[in-house]
């Protein structure tokens, strides 16, 4: 007969009013026992390497990994080296039940994904640094649902804006290829720079926007500068021919005819009715 699985309960972590525990481990080398979580816990490699156990196999977790756990998930971690330095938080099921319910846009997506097992995601330096100020934070604040939810706001928001909204069957590289394609230095290249940063031929990337998204590269791009360009009307005092310029559409007639499109009006009443008139009415 199996033995029953080790499930650890946030009652044994959390204390009275607290919705948020966080740990800085380092990893033995040992092989080790599967475990289950009454809790949702967030964790990522802060030094050196991981193995991560689940019941179908393991993967190796590198620096700057991340990784989602839910109730439900099993899995074990394992330091591969002498310096494997993993940081856990501990987040009270209510509170992630509640962030769902409150915030349609994380439906399906990180804690809320009814995956089998934990999501894992990759960060860069500036992201992981950022990450950890709002980790150091949280050890040095309050714990309650107040500061839990300001150590996790900011985060869940920012992996939302990454992940661009595709049907299921889309394949991995056209979600990374429409996140990516958010940045100037993307747009400002048009079709062509979303081309390269899906590293796939155009004519490709062309019928694959056109089946998920019935929309063309093009199409895109122009939806992700006229998104960019009203950010900057609002955000700047800056002239319609540098904003238009840092979209990557320097002829001003054509600018102002994807503006009308994507928004119903003028770049320049769009930014007097917005921008002026909000702060200095009449």
């Amino acid at each position: 007969m199996q033995p029953a699985p080790l499930i650890l309960s946030h009652e044994d972590i959390l204390p009275p009013g607290a919705c948020a525990a966080l740990t800085r481990a380092m990893l033995g080398t040992g092989r080790p026992v599967l475990h289950g979580h009454d809790f949702f816990e967030l964790a990522w490699v802060q030094n050196g390497r991981v193995r991560h156990h689940l019941p179908e196999g393991r993967e190796d977790l590198v620096e700057g990994d991340v990784i989602f756990v839910a109730p439900g998930h099993s899995h074990g971690l394992q330091g591969r080296g002498a310096d494997a330095l993993l940081v856990s938080v501990t987040l009270h099921p209510e509170l992630i039940a509640d962030l769902g319910e409150r915030h349609p846009d994380l439906a399906g997506r990180l804690f809320w994904a009814g995956a089998t097992a934990p999501l894992r995601l990759s960060r860069d330096s500036r992201q992981m640094a950022e990450l950890n100020r709002a980790a150091l934070r949280l050890e040095r604040g309050r714990r309650n649902r107040l500061g839990a939810e300001a150590f996790l706001l900011p985060l869940l928001c920012g992996l939302a804006e990454e992940a661009a909204p595709l049907p299921g069957g889309a394949p991995d590289w056209l979600a990374r290829a429409c996140a990516a394609s958010r940045a100037p230095e993307v747009f400002q290249d048009g079709a062509s720079g979303f081309a390269r940063v899906a590293g796939k031929a155009h004519p490709h990337v062309s019928r694959s926007m056109r089946r998920f998204l019935d929309m063309s590269p093009s199409d895109w791009i122009n939806a992700q500068r006229m998104d960019y360009a009203a950010r900057r009307l609002l955000g700047s005092a800056d002239s319609l021919a540098e904003i238009a310029a840092e979209c990557g559409v320097p002829n001003l007639s054509h600018f102002h005819k994807l503006f009308r499109q994507a928004h119903g009006e003028t770049p320049q009443r769009f930014r007097r009715a917005r921008q002026r008139d909000v702060v200095q009415p009449g």
